[in-house]
């Protein structure tokens, strides 16, 4: 038996329901993303004064979103192995790792663009 699949408007509103649920279960149970979400928040108008071009701004922001993203990944995978079962498997714990990672490399290169930009713009230039 084949399931009926949602198309056209309907498909897109119910994506974003889903998004918006996924979001809010995110800032509710995972201490990381609301951490990095204010740092985000308060970064992203800092990022009009640091950039000297939209281009800037919009790595700057990127970043930021990048940051968020990969947060929400590692916080899937780790609601996966959580919900397959508690107990110790070295598999499960590859995959909380690797997902860790992930995030810390984000972060990384997170802050790393913003050092670079930062110190092209008001240390490099006059």
């Amino acid at each position: 038996m084949i399931k009926p699949r949602n198309t056209g408007i309907t498909r897109v509103w119910k994506a974003t329901i889903y998004s918006i649920q996924g979001l809010k279960a995110a800032w509710r149970h995972e201490s990381a993303f609301r951490q990095e979400l204010v740092i985000g928040l308060v970064l992203l108008p800092v990022s009009f004064w640091v950039a000297k071009s939209w281009v800037e701004v919009a790595v700057l922001m990127g970043v930021c979103f990048l940051v968020l993203i990969v947060e929400l990944l590692n916080s899937a995978v780790e609601a996966v192995v959580d919900r397959v079962g508690h107990e110790h498997h070295d598999l499960a714990g590859q995959a909380k790792d690797m997902g860790s990672a992930a995030v810390m490399l984000s972060l990384i290169m997170a802050v790393g663009t913003w050092l670079l930009i930062g110190a092209h713009n008001f240390l490099f230039t006059g």
